[in-house]
């Protein structure tokens, strides 16, 4: 059994409160649970209104299948022109 996970900061650009702010990651926490499968919360930066903190955690017994998850999901989150993705740390075990 090999278990990835992933701590990254997203900065969200015209975030004018919390409320928006939460909207926005709920969304995109959802989005990434659907098409990835993968467990994913906001673990930091909870009172920051342009930044958050996500992290991920996947298991698989293939360690190639938990990098192209990993990689996807990173792919598709810089892609999106409304955050940028900033410090990023990956684990495997």
């Amino acid at each position: 059994m090999h278990v990835a996970t992933l701590t990254l900061t997203i900065y969200l650009h015209e975030v004018r409160s919390l409320k928006e702010k939460r909207q926005i990651v709920q969304s995109l926490i959802d989005t990434m649970r659907r098409k990835y499968n993968v467990s994913i919360a906001e673990v930091d930066g909870l009172d920051v209104w342009q930044q958050a903190v996500l992290g991920v955690a996947c298991v698989s017994n293939d360690n190639r299948h938990l990098q192209r998850v990993l990689d996807s999901l990173l792919n598709t989150l810089e892609a999106n022109p409304n955050i940028d993705v900033g410090p990023i740390e990956r684990e495997i075990w």
